[in-house]
């Protein structure tokens, strides 16, 4: 009688040793697939956002703005929305940020728009602004 997952010791030798070889040969490649699947490690990403800037790229930095000054720095189909704090940042906050983020796609910057917080659960005292780079 044969069980699945174990080798029949009745049968010669050479049939255990075949079976004992295949189940090696099938845990070695499936060790292999799993390796392979987590092949980025620790490598850095070349991904790449619009307007060419790598996505490692550190937005926050990018901005020029101090860090506690920065809440949200993304990239949108238009160009760049930041949220950031007016009172830890300097004077000329917006153009600063505009100039620095529209130089990473080696833009210009167009406009820079105040946009209205909508929702009342944002984060008191920060003023959103959308870039738009040319």
């Amino acid at each position: 009688m044969e069980r699945l997952g174990s080798i029949d010791t009745d049968k010669p030798p050479a049939a255990r040793g075949r079976v004992l070889r295949h189940a090696v040969a099938g845990a070695t490649v499936l060790s292999l697939l799993l390796v392979s699947a987590c092949g980025r490690g620790g490598r850095p990403t070349e991904d790449v956002l619009p307007g060419g800037i790598p996505a490692r790229t550190d937005l926050h930095r990018a901005s020029s703005l101090p860090p506690q000054a920065i809440r949200t720095v993304a990239r949108r189909d238009f160009g760049w929305r930041v949220i950031y704090h007016p009172g830890s940042a300097p004077a000329n906050a917006d153009q600063q940020a505009a100039v620095a983020l529209c130089r990473l796609e080696n833009r210009r910057v167009d406009r820079i728009e105040h946009v209205a917080s909508a929702a009342p659960g944002d984060d008191p005292g920060t003023r959103l602004i959308d870039i738009f780079c040319g």
